[in-house]
């Protein structure tokens, strides 16, 4: 508990208005305060609540009257002279301040609740405690109980308080379909990251028995074990053995219902805050709070590897403000020195991926630090300056909306509902992943009317709930050939609902092994463009630069299958063009910095060697314009090629290629290079043969809705109908085929009033 004596950020005079007191509870990091008379006197309180609820109680809101109209009469207080203990016990019930009265009712104090220390196993964590280092074993032990039992051995020779796994139940956590196409390969009706992250969870996981086994291993070397429970049934599980406490991951914060049977096991809680909003934080901070629960908060970056610029450490003040709790940092980044420098800032639990093998496959291990790493994890203390943030509300990064969608959970319809019918709460499932509502959202769609029919395993979208509007598809008009992205299983109804003249397959590594004959059954009176895959079993992402002579001759084998596959596709499509294009990224890509110019013209000579190695009979291979920082599965890299105009129109020219222009790569390159985007299209418009049309902002915010980032669209329509037009396009807008495809047709119903 703290006594703060400064009365200025929690009183407000009880005349004023409401719009006045409500700007003041904005900059009140407590978002409460107290109204009080002219001599001092507390007459009520007011917070965020009590504004909501008197505004949607309103049919005319005037923000004008008296504060007296809105606030909160029946309040807690205490006297100065009480005793700590006795302060502390009015804490309840979501109470986190109070106000200190003297003998005639004048506050002259507040008492705000704070926990200087969080206790865990043997361990209190706090401010004049050392730091609990907790190394992330996750799923890095790749199944293998041997390897497991080692990096617990490595983890306590480098140091670590703690080292921490995961626990899934499969069957429970995900979508039926979800969970029988992940173990059927020759099957693929989900999204790239989706299949990806379940296929490593089949292959990787230990099973009950070894994981009980690995934590009495980790009892017996003097280590405390924790684990991350994903679903109920691993709650039970890892309660039944005693675990000491539990960590929850980012994509479960905002997951209420598995919170409340993670407070009901009386454990303190490590929650991460990754992927959520600040709203969404602070409604579960507010859910612990109520339960009386132990728990701490650690600010997290969800992407894997996170960028230096959007870690904002400074937002760990901010978080302890939240939370009125112990916080800390959960790594994500390259590197060590960030989780140091977030010590400065407060953080007293350092989370941290830890591995032996950088290489070995699955996501985690790139982002861990090796046996040596860790170890200079405690004592380095440099390369901090570019994490340093604001302190403004959190907002989601893109690659973490990425990885919120395949991490996340959603609230699924578990029957058939028609148009019209109530839908029930017992009727949703939480289910991963996370492309439809949020699990918190349950009780905004439980009693509504359904305004579609629904089909048992259906996502629940913002649509149904009516808070923003619908765009329906329509036959567009538009000067040039035009379609949308598609997936396998998605064709035959996306494709339907529009006069689209082609369809642009987005395949993935599991498409190449499917019999096509299943999904494509008719003729279809449309053109086709294939956009390759970039990642392939085995954790390959396709590379044709590389120096690697295996590593480049295996992505030209991956290309090859590539070709086969689209060779059988276009037999299915009437309006075909002489060669179908194929949308490659064809690599260039680095881990850590941006390469010297020096090795660039090296690189696209391999790129265009490797190329000319594939039969190209009815094919054109057409490479990606990319962005400087491109997201791959929701973790950043660095690219080198087709980044800069000039070295696209060489590659073109010297080597007779034409590329697919992504006018939000392309914006973000001339962001961060600060080149003219007219330019950039002037140059290599006349070079397009197909375009990818989204909207873009910052250098690394790719994929966004039409109107929602920073292209001014109707001088960059005018660009392209001036220098490239006779591409073709489809609006590439991330996650636009959800809600049956409503991001693709709102964007399409933006693009055809500036005569595209």
């Amino acid at each position: 508990m703290i006594i703060d004596n400064n009365l200025t950020p929690y009183i407000f005079i009880e005349g004023g208005s409401i719009l006045e007191a409500l700007n003041k509870i904005n900059l009140n990091q407590s978002r409460v305060i107290f109204t009080i008379s002219d001599k001092g006197i507390v007459k009520g309180v007011i917070g965020d609540g009590d504004i909501r609820r008197w505004l949607t109680s309103q049919s005319n809101v005037n923000l004008n009257l008296p504060v007296s109209s809105v606030h909160n009469t029946s309040f807690s207080s205490s006297l100065i002279s009480d005793d700590a203990l006795s302060i502390e016990k009015k804490f309840i019930n979501g109470i986190n301040i109070l106000p200190l009265l003297d003998r005639n009712n004048k506050i002259v104090a507040v008492a705000k609740q704070h926990s200087d220390f969080f206790e865990i196993g043997k361990f209190k964590i706090g401010k004049k405690q050392p730091v609990f280092i907790i190394a992330e074993i996750g799923n890095n032990h790749n199944g293998d109980y041997n390897l497991a039992k080692k990096l617990v051995d490595e983890a306590v020779n480098s140091g670590a308080d703690c080292v921490k796994f995961q626990m899934r139940d499969i069957s429970s956590l995900y979508r039926k379909s979800l969970y029988r196409e992940s173990l059927n390969i020759k099957n693929s009706n989900e999204d790239l990251g989706s299949e990806y992250v379940t296929d490593l969870l089949l292959k990787y996981q230990l099973s009950d028995d070894l994981m009980f086994k690995i934590f009495d291993y980790c009892h017996r070397k003097g280590i405390m074990p924790l684990c991350t429970p994903w679903d109920y049934k691993s709650v039970e599980k890892l309660n039944s053995y005693g675990m000491e406490g539990f960590k929850v991951a980012s994509a479960d914060l905002v997951n209420h219902e598995l919170l409340g049977s993670l407070i009901n096991t009386k454990k303190p809680l490590i929650c991460s805050t990754g992927m959520s909003r600040e709203d969404e934080i602070i409604d579960s901070v507010n859910l612990l709070k109520r339960a009386g629960a132990q728990f701490s908060l650690l600010h997290c970056n969800a992407t894997y590897p996170a960028p230096f610029k959007d870690i904002n450490l400074s937002y760990l003040k901010r978080l302890s403000e939240i939370g009125q709790c112990v916080v800390g940092y959960s790594s994500h980044e390259r590197g060590i020195s960030v989780a140091i420098a977030s010590v400065a800032f407060g953080a007293r639990i350092i989370e941290k991926h830890f591995s032996l093998d950088k290489n070995m496959e699955g996501n985690d291990h790139r982002v861990s630090l090796l046996p040596n790493e860790f170890s200079n994890l405690v004592s380095g203390i440099r390369e901090v300056e570019q994490s340093i943030g604001g302190s403004s509300a959190r907002t989601i990064t893109q690659g973490e909306l990425m990885n919120r969608d395949i991490l996340g959970k959603s609230l699924v319809i578990n029957c058939n509902l028609k148009k019209g019918e109530i839908i029930q709460s017992k009727m949703i499932e939480i289910r991963s992943p996370g492309q439809g509502l949020a699990p918190y959202q349950k009780k905004d769609i439980v009693n509504k009317i359904a305004f579609h029919d629904f089909q048992s395993g259906d996502f629940f979208f913002p649509s149904d709930l009516k808070t923003e509007k619908k765009f329906k598809p329509k036959n567009f008009n538009f000067k040039r050939k035009w379609g949308i992205p598609i997936r396998f299983h998605d064709m035959e109804k996306l494709s339907s609902y529009s006069n689209v003249d082609l369809v642009e397959f987005h395949l993935s590594y599991k498409d190449l092994d499917v019999n096509i004959d299943d999904f494509l059954k008719k003729k279809y009176d449309m053109d086709v463009i294939i956009h390759a895959p970039e990642l392939f079993i085995g954790d390959h992402i396709l590379d044709l630069s590389s120096e690697d002579d295996e590593y480049r001759n295996h992505s030209i084998m991956e290309l090859n299958r590539v070709v086969k596959v689209t060779r059988k596709i276009r037999t299915f499509f009437n309006k075909t063009s002489e060669k179908t294009m194929i949308v490659v990224n064809v690599g260039g890509a680095t881990k850590n910095s941006i390469i010297d110019n020096t090795k660039k013209s090296e690189m696209l000579a391999r790129i265009a060697e490797s190329l000319s190695q594939i039969d190209q009979k009815n094919i054109e291979f057409i490479p990606q314009t990319m962005p400087p920082f491109p997201w791959h599965f929701g973790g950043q890299r660095f690219h080198n090629l087709f980044v800069d105009p000039k070295e696209v129109v060489s590659f073109c020219k010297k080597y007779n290629f034409r590329v697919c222009l992504d006018v939000s790569h392309s914006k973000l390159a001339c962001n961060f290079h600060n080149w003219s985007f007219k330019e950039f299209i002037s140059q290599v418009g006349p070079y397009s043969a197909h375009l990818h049309i989204v909207d873009a902002y910052g250098i690394d915010g790719e994929g966004v809705q039409i109107g929602q980032g920073e292209i001014d669209f109707p001088a960059m329509i005018s660009w392209l109908n001036q220098y490239s037009p006779d591409s073709s396009f489809i609006p590439e807008i991330w996650q636009g085929h959800k809600d049956n495809g409503s991001g693709f047709w709102k964007a399409l119903h933006h693009l055809e009033q500036w005569k595209f």
